[in-house]
């Protein structure tokens, strides 16, 4: 398979995209330290060849569209899932990184034996709920209060996963030595920070609300694994930060609920807001995945809320998504009233590693 990342059209279908799809995504590890799931998404790609299998004949023959539908993480989720429970010892090799072993082969048999278990990884995309893209949050925050918006904010978050970053509250930060959050905190973030620090200030949190259309109950352990299956595993930060959001969701679940984005954020906006607060709607690599109808009525229902906001009961939309032209995270906010144009606030690791700054103060 090509190592080169290709320029495509993220709604291009058919065989040709899903191998694309493969493809870029081994290059895509590769330029950020993932050799391992690189040559786990490879061995995947092979199976294209040849589909002997139901998992692989319905790969090769993906009915949407492969790159946006993420479907090389769908299925690389199921191998490291079968690898993290001890189901599928032969893949030991591959996560240790082994050198002159066939990963085609292995990948090929383990397909074969667990077809039944990996089959229902293929059925909906990967959700990789990340605490440290709550960083980029706090830091927006800070912005909109220096901007005259109340400090206090009421927060609402969709595509929340398990609702780890629904948990930020819970979180000591250390923005460029801007201090926020309890000391020491369930989880402790410092992002390398590149260019003019965030401004200072005090913040609270009236409450923190999200939503989901396959929430994910961080207290049930064959929920929790399967979220950890998402988790590449060189990122060995990040499965610390799984162990801490469950022991913290075992304390305190957070307030999570079963629903589409549009439904929640309309009924959502239409409850009252508390004078002094700043309503906030946030959301995290999640919109690509939101339907173009649903996009639609989330962005009708911001607007049209925007409209009425006062300053007294402000209303902001902070989003921290991928710009699939440029190949990088883009942290946006609008707010409203004065600031219904959307604002570049900086561009971010999408697991939270660094913030590049380039808001003014």
């Amino acid at each position: 398979m090509s190592e080169r990342y290709q320029m495509v059209d993220m709604a291009e279908t058919g065989p040709a995209a899903v191998r694309t799809a493969f493809a870029n995504q081994v290059a895509y590890c590769r330029a950020n330290d993932a050799p391992v799931t690189a040559r786990v998404v490879a061995a995947l790609g092979a199976l294209l060849d040849q589909p002997a299998t139901d998992f692989a004949r319905r790969i090769a023959d993906w009915d949407g569209m492969p790159l946006a539908d993420a479907l090389p993480l769908r299925a690389a989720g199921g191998i490291h899932a079968l690898h993290l429970s001890g189901a599928a010892s032969e893949l030991a090799p591959i996560y240790a990184n082994a050198d002159d072993i066939n990963d085609a082969a292995i990948v090929a048999g383990v397909v074969r034996r667990h077809e039944a278990a990996l089959l229902p990884w293929l059925d909906g995309p990967p959700q990789t709920n990340e605490a440290g893209r709550s960083s980029n949050f706090v830091a927006a925050m800070l912005w909109l209060v220096e901007q005259g918006l109340p400090p206090r904010f009421q927060c609402l978050e969709i595509g929340s996963s398990a609702g780890i970053n629904l948990m930020l509250d819970r979180y000591h930060y250390d923005l460029a030595g801007v201090q926020v959050g309890p000391q020491p905190g369930v989880m402790a973030f410092t992002p390398e920070w590149r260019g003019m620090h965030p401004p200072q200030h005090r913040i609270a949190f009236e409450s923190l609300k999200g939503c989901d259309v396959a929430p994910v109950d961080l207290t049930d352990p064959a929920q929790a694994l399967r979220l950890k299956a998402y988790i590449w595993p060189e990122h060995e930060v990040r499965f610390a930060r799984m162990e801490a959001a469950v022991a913290a969701a075992r304390e305190k679940k957070p307030d999570l609920v079963h629903r589409n984005a549009a439904d929640f954020v309309e009924a959502e906006l239409a409850k009252p807001q508390a004078a002094g607060t700043t309503r906030v709607l946030m959301h995290s690599i999640v919109w690509q995945y939101v339907p173009a109808d649903q996009q639609a009525r989330v962005t009708a229902a911001m607007e049209a809320a925007g409209s009425a906001a006062t300053p007294d009961r402000p209303l902001a939309w902070i989003a921290l998504e991928a710009n699939r032209t440029l190949h990088r995270h883009e942290l946006v906010l609008r707010y409203w009233p004065g600031g219904d144009a959307p604002q570049m606030l900086g561009h971010a690791h999408a697991h939270g590693a660094w913030i590049e700054w380039l808001a003014n103060p």
